[in-house]
């Protein structure tokens, strides 16, 4: 059971956080095009598009964690150290995605279709956070790898 839990963890973390990662660090520059050439349309449907695959990947990424907790739980490491901060930097970055960047896209998206500027500093901004969630992301990732102190090992 732990090894078909593991796979499933690992799957829904390849495939619900990595679109996440790369949409969000897509969103800054594709909203600074929107900034540049206000009369394309395509400009402002690809931040639309970003911001939309941020959002629904967001909500499938819950999946991660609760089969993550299945795994250690499965595995009896519930109390170890690297999992512990595992579980502490993707709380981290499950507030950052949703209190720093989703909320920021929304703005610069609202921004660009009522009068069709885009705040510069604002995606400047955005581009920071998102760096931030991305850096929580892999150092998880790391840490899930490495697992220092494991006896697999690894």
């Amino acid at each position: 059971m732990t090894k078909f839990l593991l796979a499933v963890h690992v799957i829904a973390a390849i495939v619900a956080i990595g679109p996440v990662t790369v949409a969000a660090s897509m969103f800054p520059p594709a909203a600074r095009k929107v900034l540049e050439a206000p009369d394309d349309p395509s400009a402002l449907a690809t931040t639309r598009l970003l911001h939309r695959i941020c959002q629904v990947y967001a909500v499938a990424g819950v999946v991660v964690p609760v089969f993550g907790f299945a795994t250690a739980s499965d595995m009896g490491v519930l109390g170890d150290t690297w999992l512990i901060v595992s579980i502490v930097l993707t709380a981290l970055a499950a507030v950052v995605l949703a209190v720093l960047v989703l909320p920021r896209q929304s703005a610069i998206l609202e921004g660009a279709v009522q009068d069709g500027t885009v705040d510069r500093a604002a995606t400047v901004r955005l581009a920071m956070f998102t760096g931030i969630f991305n850096l929580l992301w892999a150092t998880v990732t790391v840490l899930m790898i490495i697992r220092p102190g494991s006896t697999t090992g690894a």
